[in-house]
């Protein structure tokens, strides 16, 4: 019976260990499915663009995987049970269950709402592509205004700031805000500060700092000292949280959900289940949980498929990098920032800025987009079988270090 791998998401990480998965492993004693919602492969690096108006390529995931011997399956994981090593699914025909040897949840994260009245109902974001088309829609309602409109950005992370830019260079006629619950850029070094404060100053975009919101309404919100402010589109991109299923299935999570993994990217609850990207609770090589981010997903799915790979066969678990080195921040089109930080996750002094920095965030994301749509690239002439002793042993390793959320 051959060794039932089930991919949870098709995400950056999620597309990323699938394709490279097949690629390393002999469909002899190996089968892969894929289970993800959509049927496209979502750029949510670029979804702040797709809302402003711009056309985001959306490869379809049947095509993506088509020719790799990955099994795509469009339909929502409604539950996983890892105790009888199933995933409770849903679509269109009513959903199943499947059953796994070894599971890849990579089901990423969503917008938080932080509990604030108002969020759910009124606000928009840039976090999934169906919530981005709808701003989409709603900008272009705006645009259609004689006085135009105005939009307020709730959160002043990248997604944050790429978003404001974003929308106030390409539809100039809009009224753009941003709201800082601190100083702006505060995470970045002084001289990408300024940069930024520049950049919003030439775009147009109001900023309004040390400002908490407290409840959102249909055409305001309301700050904490009783300040109100204006919108006809309010979005919200104050943090992100990851969904309750690894939770309620009974792997060992963090208080905000996040699977606890080991330095292998394997659950320390349950052996045969790994966590990547914004799913994974992992610690770096500095000491410091991986913040969540696309670089991140890059570097827990690497070292989860040496690990896969690596117990399957029967082949020492390499290492691969767990390291988060700086953050690109897009400002608009023309226009961008490099930070880098160092061990501390504090900024460097120095930073790049203007149009190589944005020529370099296009750049990263032209690679990420290709390293997806081309998941089993330069296929190897011979790949692994499995260990003659059976797949991945029931247990943890010794060596495996245990995270401590």
């Amino acid at each position: 019976m051959k060794h039932r791998i089930v991919v949870l998401g098709a995400g950056y990480a999620g597309a990323y260990v699938a394709g490279n998965l097949a690629r390393r492993l002999s469909p002899v004693d190996t089968e892969i499915t894929v289970v993800n919602a959509e049927p496209d492969f979502v750029q949510r690096l670029r979804l702040h663009q797709l809302a402003a108006g711009r056309q985001i390529e959306a490869p379809q995931l049947a095509d993506v995987f088509a020719g790799t011997g990955i099994r795509l399956r469009l339909a929502r994981v409604t539950a996983v049970d890892a105790g009888r090593q199933v995933v409770a699914v849903a679509d269109a025909e009513g959903g199943g269950e499947l059953g796994y040897d070894t599971l890849l949840y990579a089901l990423g994260s969503h917008g938080d709402e932080g509990g604030v009245p108002g969020v759910a109902e009124y606000a928009f974001d840039v976090a999934a592509r169906p919530s981005a088309l709808r701003l989409r829609e709603r900008l272009d309602s705006l645009g259609g205004r004689g006085e135009g409109g105005s939009v307020l950005v709730v959160g002043d992370g990248l997604t944050g700031i790429e978003t404001a830019t974003e929308i106030a260079e390409s539809r100039p006629g809009l009224s753009v805000t941003l709201i800082a619950r601190g100083e702006l850029g505060a995470r970045l070094s002084a001289g990408a500060r300024d940069h930024l404060r520049q950049a919003c100053d030439r775009l147009g975009v109001t900023v309004l700092e040390h400002t908490v919101v407290e409840t959102v309404e249909a055409t305001r919100v309301l700050c904490a000292g009783g300040t109100a402010v204006a919108s006809d589109a309010t979005v919200w991109t104050a943090g992100f949280a990851v969904s309750p299923i690894a939770a309620a299935g009974g792997l060992e999570v963090t208080e905000s959900g996040r699977i606890v993994v080991d330095r292998t990217m394997r659950s320390v609850s349950h052996p045969n289940v790994y966590a990547v990207g914004d799913s994974a609770y992992a610690v770096g090589d500095n000491g410091r949980p991986l913040p969540m981010s696309c670089a991140s997903a890059g570097y827990t799915g690497m070292q989860a498929i040496a690990a896969i790979v690596g117990r399957l066969t029967g082949r020492k678990v390499s290492h691969a990098k767990l390291e988060y080195i700086g953050n690109h921040i897009s400002l608009g089109r023309r226009d961008g920032i490099l930070q880098m930080v160092g061990d501390d996750a504090q900024a460097k002094p120095n930073y790049m800025g203007g149009r190589k920095a944005a020529r370099f965030k296009a750049g990263i994301l032209r690679m990420s987009l290709w390293t997806t749509s081309h998941p089993t690239f330069c296929l190897p002439r011979r790949k692994h079988r499995l260990a003659a002793n059976g797949p991945i042993p029931t247990a943890p390793d010794v060596s495996a270090e245990k995270v401590v959320a």
